[in-house]
């Protein structure tokens, strides 16, 4: 592997792209109009436009990610994180163009990408979980049916992507209509999925991972837990 393709943005872009520099590795990266004054765009080996500002636009349009990686002849994907980083498609698409997908193979993003399968796998065997609904519908009756099985405050939550991205708390039912619209159309611009659901919302939580580090050829190590509720992105 010689030239990794960044599929992302930002601050993740620019880590990304000096770990490949650290490790003697070509870096390739897209970025949209409005991102093309970027610092990393200029330190890349190479960079292309592939689009207008939004992200359904340009970090999401797999074919304009396509042709890009064609034109670098790049061999490798870094998805980072968001955007089509947990798309299953999008890595089987990867993969069957030959290139390599550095991420989780697309059996897993399938298992846990989308949050209410992955909450449904873990219940499986045997892990604790808070209150949460399904994926809601547009029909007003049912989204307040749903809130009520949980019982608020709850938290309206994109059920493709991460990082925190759509997250919309409602603490009664008269606010959680418009919280579950506001939160589809956020999923839905950022990650190119509308699907929401409901959890319980706790109010004053610690955000506690526990990282399990696995690759292909069956190792496996612990990376301890992080409380990413004091976190900062530097």
């Amino acid at each position: 592997m010689r030239t990794v393709l960044i599929a992302d943005r930002g601050a993740v872009a620019a880590r990304v792209l000096r770990t490949l520099q650290r490790m003697g590795l070509r870096s390739v990266v897209v970025y949209s109009e409005a991102d093309r004054d970027l610092p990393y765009v200029r330190q890349a080996d190479e960079a292309y436009c592939i689009g207008p500002g939004p992200a359904v636009q340009s970090y999401l349009n797999e074919g304009a990610l396509f042709d890009v990686m064609r034109r670098s002849r790049a061999e490798a994907v870094h998805p980072g994180y968001g955007f089509l980083s947990e798309n299953a498609g999008f890595a089987r698409s990867v993969e069957g163009a030959g290139l390599t997908f550095i991420g989780p193979s697309p059996h897993w993003i399938d298992a846990m990408g989308h949050k209410t399968r992955a909450r449904t796998l873990m219940a499986e065997h045997g892990m604790p979980m808070c209150r949460s609904s399904d994926v809601v519908g547009e029909d007003p009756r049912d989204i307040e049916a749903a809130g009520a099985a949980v019982g608020y405050p709850v938290l309206v939550k994109p059920a493709g992507g991460g990082g925190g991205i759509g997250m919309v708390a409602a603490q009664d039912a008269t606010s959680l209509v418009e919280a579950v619209a506001r939160a589809r159309a956020l999923a839905q611009r950022s990650f190119g999925n509308g699907d929401v659901y409901l959890e319980q919302l706790f109010e004053r939580p610690r955000h506690i991972e526990f990282q399990i580090l696995a690759d292909r050829h069956g190792n496996a190590r612990h990376l301890f837990e992080r409380d990413c509720s004091v976190q900062s992105v530097l």
